[in-house]
């Protein structure tokens, strides 16, 4: 039987696992740490009873995933569960911008900009077919190639280009907070393609959680891996490649760093070189949260949102940014909270919720930005803070030291410049292969990037498969 290992639990590690059985062959997966998921796991992380997830909170594109989709993963538990506010942006005179999954609702509540709106969102009517696309190497030939440049030009653009055809504060800061998920300066060239991707996902799939926590979606791919008679073993640290067992193929679900330290000089001088040189971007910095009642928003759409963008406008959010990316701590943070126990309520204990939030920092942080979390947090729920029952932090030192491919607590596993968007880790045909025979890559670092869609994992397995 064809064998294959695959170094890393993360999602694609287990997507790779999962397409590679699929196909008969002999998989073994190796983690290093002693659970399986990377950064999609979940934990009682502040009082008994309250579960957290621990990075990966909210999944429109595992939702989307048209790889996971054709694993039929509810057979292994696997449900996926909806908010009735996708998204909100609460400003500082009590209005929101509000996200739904129907854009013409959405189009309604941002009144004056609901036209342009549906003219810059309105591809995600195709959307699911769009991702055949979005979901590949840049370098391919097209199935939808109509679609793909009506979604590719604004997607190209500065996000401060695109918040330009809009009008409204709810709007532009709407969309600047979902383009701010890509951690990247909103003056960057395809500093849009993250908003525009995220935001059509919430049009076409919604924004929606795990029901018992993001491990469930780990949990549900492990079992497909085990049922399809592959192995996965915990606790086995890979330092080169001398470390593994005999096998036709070796997928790393590393960063290129990662991989370059392991492989040595197996690796093509060129490429070692690429993957020494990858760039990696600022960090975060989490803060779970225990909270009697909930979070007492003064927004009421922020009430009943699965996730909320906890800055103040467009202006503030480019300011933010524009600092982490320079190496500074912004005052006001970007703040991402997610309330996913609004959608799945068994994360609850009685009338204590876990709400799970990270702020945006510079790379290799070192201070502690909880004061500044929770003084964004109050500054649009006054009252907040007096309804904390337990406070769970992760400083971004930690976050690095938690999972190799969090390079100075970059959880994206590399900077969205320019380049990286669209070619990473280096420029290649066939950007799994890393030049030695015998030895792909299968991490976020490679396309179509950062997300529990486990579509990096699946090419790298299509790219093995097509050289055994």
């Amino acid at each position: 039987m064809t064998s294959a290992i695959v170094v890393g639990s993360g999602p694609n590690g287990l997507a790779c696992a999962a397409a590679l059985v699929r196909q008969g062959l002999g998989v073994t997966v190796l983690e290093a740490e002693v659970t399986i998921g990377g950064g999609t796991r979940s934990e009682e992380l502040t009082v008994p009873g309250v579960l957290h997830d621990v990075c990966s909170a909210v999944h429109p594109m595992a939702a989307g995933s048209p790889f996971l989709k054709s694993l039929s993963l509810e057979r292994y538990g696997l449900e996926w569960c909806w908010p009735e506010v996708d998204c909100a942006h609460p400003l500082d005179d009590g209005s929101a911008g509000v996200l739904l999954r129907d854009i013409d609702a959405t189009a309604e509540g941002l009144r004056g900009d609901g036209k342009p709106w549906k003219r810059l969102f309105g591809v995600a009517k195709g959307f699911d077919a769009l991702t055949e696309d979005l979901f590949r190497p840049v370098i391919h030939l097209p199935s939808h190639p109509l679609r793909l440049v009506r979604f590719g030009i604004p997607a190209a653009l500065p996000a401060t280009t695109v918040a330009r055809t809009l009008r409204t504060p709810q709007a532009k800061a709407l969309f600047g907070g979902v383009a701010a998920h890509a951690l990247a300066p909103l003056t960057r060239p395809f500093s849009s393609s993250v908003g525009m991707a995220l935001t059509c996902s919430a049009h076409a799939f919604g924004w929606p959680v795990a029901r018992g926590g993001s491990k469930s979606i780990t949990d549900a791919l492990a079992a497909f891996v085990r049922d399809g008679g592959g192995k996965i073993e915990t606790g086995v640290r890979v330092s080169s490649l001398a470390d593994l067992p005999q096998a036709d193929a070796v997928v790393f679900d590393l960063a290129p760093s990662g991989v370059a330290a392991i492989a040595g000089d197996r690796l093509p001088r060129r490429v070692g070189r690429a993957y020494r040189r990858y760039k990696h971007g600022p960090a975060a910095f989490k803060v779970d949260f225990a909270v009697q009642g909930g979070v007492p928003w003064a927004n009421e759409a922020a009430r009943k949102a699965g996730t909320v963008h906890v800055i103040g406008d467009f202006d503030e959010i480019v300011a933010a940014e524009r600092d982490v990316n320079r190496g500074l701590m912004p005052g006001r943070p970007f703040v991402l909270l997610a309330q996913q126990y609004l959608a799945d309520p068994s994360r609850s204990s009685g009338d204590v919720h876990p709400v799970w939030s990270y702020a945006h920092v510079p790379s290799g942080y070192t201070g502690n930005a909880t004061d500044a979390v929770i003084a964004q947090i109050e500054r649009f729920a006054p009252g907040f803070r007096e309804r904390l029952a337990a406070t769970a932090v992760r400083t971004t030192p930690e976050i690095a030291a938690s999972n190799a491919n969090y390079v100075g607590g970059d959880i994206i596993t590399g900077a969205n410049t320019p380049i990286q968007t669209t070619i990473r880790p280096r420029l290649a045909l066939d950007p799994y292969k890393t030049g030695a025979p015998g030895l792909w890559i299968c991490s976020a670092a490679t396309p179509p990037g950062a997300g529990v869609h486990g579509m990096n994992g699946y090419n790298a397995a299509m790219s093995v498969l097509r050289s055994l």
